[in-house]
């Protein structure tokens, strides 16, 4: 027999969502024993009597129900059972982290030996007859007026900046970021490369190597160097990062390789350089100062 749970009794419908609250392992597992219905059913009700509190305000009703038709009170469960599972909206979209599992495809050998000479070119971007007789300001203005509603990031960076970027760089290409998760931090490992900075979950890296597939690429273009200004432009994939994730990370990567902080420089120095003295917890560490303004 079976019997939608709203057809119940108000009192018994309660408390079966509150068993069921409960995660009783008897109620979600009954229809492993091998049973008649009203010895299964029986066993159900020895054990709501031990483990939940609400069983005597209702024991009458649960008991008349269970007596009457065992298969019913076994249905009614099951039922709930089934309504309380959680159940996705397609409103509320999944992040899809799959196509990570899969490596980029390889470069071929023509590729790699002209990989030094790849270097994005601001002119793909943007006609720069139209900007050379703009100010700085103004450029600045245009750029980032231009990605603003893109899912990209955007920025505009004084030279000296840049200058010391690159520098820092030189002496270390290679470093990770935190960012926050909803049970932790994930760990994104940045490389620098030309006028690049190519990012990658670390655990990806740990199992592609050089054909992790990226989840963001910020490009840095000189081209209007003598204006004073270096642009700066992020693409990242929606479906490993967020845009919020994104510029947490490019924050991050400028604060790490282009401002003066003796406890970030002393991070990049040990992950480089004293890795056995490198903890995880300490960058951790400098990105919750960073939340809270420190």
């Amino acid at each position: 027999m079976q019997m939608a749970i709203q057809q119940g009794t108000g009192p018994l419908k309660s408390l079966l969502r509150v068993i069921l609250c409960n995660q009783l392992p008897a109620v979600a597992n009954f229809r492993s024993f091998r049973m008649t219905a009203r010895q299964r059913s029986e066993k159900v009700l020895e054990q709501l009597k031990e483990s939940n509190p609400y069983f005597d305000k209702y024991a009458s009703k649960i008991a008349a129900v269970q007596q009457s038709s065992p298969e019913e009170f076994l249905a009614r469960l099951e039922n709930v059972e089934k309504k309380a599972k959680p159940k996705f909206s397609a409103a509320e979209p999944t992040r899809d982290y799959s196509e990570l599992l899969n490596p980029k495809a390889p470069l071929n050998a023509k590729d790699s030996q002209q990989t030094g000479a790849i270097q994005k070119k601001l002119s793909d971007i943007m006609k720069m007859e139209l900007v050379q007789e703009r100010s700085a300001d103004e450029i600045k203005e245009i750029w980032l007026k231009y990605h603003a509603g893109k899912e990209v990031i955007s920025a505009a960076i004084p030279v000296e900046q840049y200058d010391i970027m690159m520098e820092r760089a030189k002496k270390y290409p290679i470093f990770i970021l935190p960012i926050p998760r909803s049970q932790g931090y994930e760990f994104i490992m940045l490389q620098f490369f030309a006028n690049t900075v190519h990012f990658t979950p670390l655990i990806n890296y740990q199992v592609h190597k050089e054909n992790a597939p990226e989840c963001l690429n910020v490009a840095m273009y000189t081209e209007l160097r003598d204006k004073g200004l270096i642009l700066m432009r992020g693409e990242y994939d929606s479906k490993v990062i967020s845009g919020q994730e994104a510029q947490c990370l490019a924050n991050q990567l400028q604060l790490y390789y282009s401002q003066q902080s003796k406890s970030k420089l002393a991070q990049l120095e040990r992950f480089t350089n004293e890795p056995e003295k490198f903890k995880h917890m300490d960058i951790i560490e400098e990105l919750n100062n960073l939340k809270m303004g420190g």
